[in-house]
């Protein structure tokens, strides 16, 4: 029988959060340090020796040697540097266990081994790691049983320079400036009384669970992630039987296993279900502030890719790891929320009335249209390459969805800068006695649109499964801060507000209209019609790149401190390097698996078929034997295809490989190694559909989705 959880018991007990502050903290450094969480206030270094002192003790009484300060640098996951708590050994030969403040606010790491765009050069590598605050400190649990324990300090990661090199520090900054502005709208509006404005956070984490015994026979998903050759089997999704279908046994003893180690980090887990794809599923949590959303999201992740093995799993994080099945999001829900609880992107009841709704809604259609560049860029990484404008995800074009009852609002707004009405609910009669009638909400969802208004949020699709959420934070924050400042530097003048702020509406949504489609964003037309309105369209990652760097972004982010044009550069750098670092792994990946395993069991099979002809041959002359000699002539072409385009691919990597300049070795391997990978797969992907099954060197896609059987 399996052990009872009681999750209100167990939820956080391994975090240093509030309650534990609050017992082992004197009161006044409480206070200091809860001011700085909740207000933003600056952190008063006085109190750092008095919190590690606390951290260090409840650390210890649960079974921590080490610590860790937890960062996130540009490689897309976390990074750390354990260290005991052993300072010394005194006369006696007794161990001293200290961790003082100093050590809690900082440490040092190699930044030139990170990522950092030229801003760190190899002989230049002295980095810092600083203390988040505003993340609280938590116990990771190793071994069969969790009996190694560390303490890991969330913290931010900056160049000796002062340069960020993570995704933390910009996304801090991106929350102060959005807290400044949206303040601002505020104060408009005769709220005196919120403190502080914050992105609330809700990103939901698809993910593949395969056998891992298939997955360690699998080259290509132990080298990339993704399966870089294979064919569907005769059934895919086609059924949508496996979308909120029963868990089996296996797949739920994985999940409630993550949901316990998650609750106990303080990670709300909520909803977790199968998805679309065999041997897909999703997990989400309830909504959090930014900052704690993303920190939360790495552990989810983390969580999940060490749990699996114990399951005889395989967690594949990949946005894309089978071709012809849906691959894998991390819908990123944003909202904007007052300390007192007030959500700006609630519409109300009547949202025609709603002015300061409306205004905030304007300026984030606004911000969307000006900078649908970048908002595509926060998405952009290789793996979703893959998945983007496919059957199950967002198009590579950015749009905004709003629904019925936003557009009615605003198309009158556009016409008269007023709305008098709101499309209201329906009752939906269930036809049944024993079961109550539906109030029906106002409008229908809409899961082709990349930024969809969902009730009290929007709902960004586009993110890749596989990566952070911190730059389409970022990138949302900075370019809605923008907005609100523009819409207060107009407003606050005003003589007459009220008259201004409905002009200032009917003027933004007549501008930005063109970002709002409530329709199949899925479809050939939508394509052709975004093109008549202007609206960028940028498939690749390597288009979405330049949009770091454009005058507009540079404006953008040095205006509210959240990058310097440095730090765009080198990001550019990196953004470059990153794809085409792992379009050559892909590449070399698929030379070596050809040319190991794949031709040699094509030769194993055209020579099983050539003495099976012989001797049919020899045993009955008159024997048909065509089948076999149209086989054999068949996969012999196959295979002379595929040693020709292997020899091409290698010959294009060992060419293209030692380019220095970054762009140009990106787009190279774009515009050709990627084209001669999709050649290569070709022919590989016909001969495993005629080889016989005991002769194919690795588990098939049938294999792998449709038998993640009971241990």
């Amino acid at each position: 029988m399996s052990e009872v959880i009681n999750v209100t018991e167990i939820f956080g007990e391994d975090v240093f959060n509030d309650k534990v502050m609050q017992e082992r903290l004197p009161k006044a450094v409480y206070k200091k340090l809860k001011k700085t969480i909740t207000e933003g206030y600056e952190l008063d270094p006085t109190i750092a020796d008095a919190v590690a002192q606390a951290m260090k003790e409840w650390a210890l009484e649960n079974g921590a040697t080490h610590y860790t300060h937890w960062f996130q640098p540009l490689t897309g996951i976390t990074a750390e540097k354990h260290d005991s708590f052993i300072s010394a050994a005194d006369a006696d030969g007794k161990v001293i266990m200290e961790f003082s403040g100093k050590e809690l606010v900082r440490s040092e790491a190699d930044a030139s081994s990170f990522p950092s765009g030229g801003l760190r050069a190899t002989f230049e590598a002295r980095g810092y790691t600083i203390w988040d605050c505003t993340s609280p400190a938590f116990l990771r649990r190793e071994g069969e049983h969790g009996e190694i324990v560390t303490l890991c300090i969330p913290t931010s990661f900056c160049s000796f320079g002062g340069e960020a090199l993570d995704t933390k520090t910009p996304l801090l900054r991106s929350m102060q400036a959005i807290n400044e502005q949206a303040l601002r709208i505020l104060r408009l509006f005769g709220n005196t009384t919120s403190k502080s404005v914050k992105p609330s956070v809700g990103a939901e984490q698809e993910y593949f669970l395969i056998d891992r015994n298939k997955y360690l026979k699998r080259k290509d998903l132990i080298y990339t992630g993704r399966t870089l050759f294979g064919v569907m089997p005769a059934k895919g999704q086609e059924l949508d039987d496996h979308y909120f279908g029963s868990i089996r046994h296996r797949i739920a003893a994985f999940m409630r296993d993550v949901d316990v180690q998650l609750w106990k980090l303080g990670v709300t887990a909520k909803t977790e279900h199968n998805e679309v794809a065999p041997a897909q599923h999703e997990l989400a949590p309830v909504y959090d502030e930014a900052n704690l959303a993303v920190d939360h999201n790495q552990l989810v992740m983390e969580v999940m890719k060490k749990t699996a093995p114990r399951h005889g799993l395989e967690c594949l994080l990949h946005e894309k790891p089978f071709s012809g099945v849906n691959g894998s999001g991390k819908h990123n829900n944003w909202s904007l929320v007052t300390d007192d609880g007030i959500n700006l992107m609630y519409p109300g009841e009547t949202p025609h009335e709603n002015i300061q709704f409306l205004l905030v809604l304007s300026c984030v259609l606004a911000a969307v249209d000006k900078h649908a560049d970048l908002l595509r860029l926060s998405a952009a990484d290789v793996g979703n390459e893959h998945r983007l404008g496919a059957d199950e995800a967002p198009p590579a074009i950015v749009s905004a969805f709003i629904g019925t009852q936003l557009e009615d609002v605003v198309e009158q707004l556009i016409g008269t800068g007023y709305a008098t009405e709101s499309k209201q609910g329906k009752i939906l009669p269930t036809g049944v006695n024993t079961m109550p009638d539906l109030y029906a909400d106002v409008t229908d969802r809409n899961r082709t649109s990349p930024f969809a208004f969902t009730g009290n949020k929007f709902e960004f699709r586009m993110v890749g499964s596989a990566e952070s959420i911190a730059s389409a934070n970022i990138i949302l924050d900075a370019i809605v801060a923008e907005q609100f400042k523009e819409a207060a530097d107009v407003l606050e003048k005003a003589e007459n507000f009220s008259d201004a702020c409905h002009d200032y509406i009917k003027k933004l949504l007549t501008e930005h209209q063109r970002i709002i489609f409530n329709g199949n964003g899925y479809s050939e037309e939508w394509v052709e019609e975004a093109e008549r309105r202007g609206l960028p369209n940028l498939p690749s990652m390597v288009d979405a790149i330049p949009a770091l760097t454009t005058e507009k972004a540079i404006k953008l982010f040095k205006e509210f401190g959240i990058y310097t044009e440095a730090e765009l550069v080198s990001r550019e750098e990196v953004e470059y390097e990153q794809y085409s670092k792992v379009i050559n792994i892909e590449a070399r990946a698929m030379i070596n698996i050809s040319g190991k395993q794949i031709i040699p069991a094509v030769i194993h099979y055209t020579t099983r078929l050539a003495d099976s002809i012989r001797k049919v041959s020899e045993a009955c002359p008159e024997a048909d034997v065509s089948v076999q000699k149209g086989l054999l002539l068949h996969a012999s072409k196959l295979l002379s295809d595929m040693e020709q385009a292997r020899t091409k691919l290698l010959q294009d990597v060992e060419l293209y490989g030692p380019e220095k300049d970054a762009e140009k070795k990106a787009r190279l391997y774009h515009d050709t190694i990627v084209p001669d990978m999709r050649a290569l797969r070709t022919p590989v992907d016909e001969l495993e559909q005629i080889v016989d099954k005991d002769l194919w060197p690795y588990p098939s896609y049938g294999d792998m989705i449709f038998e993640v059987s009971e241990p």
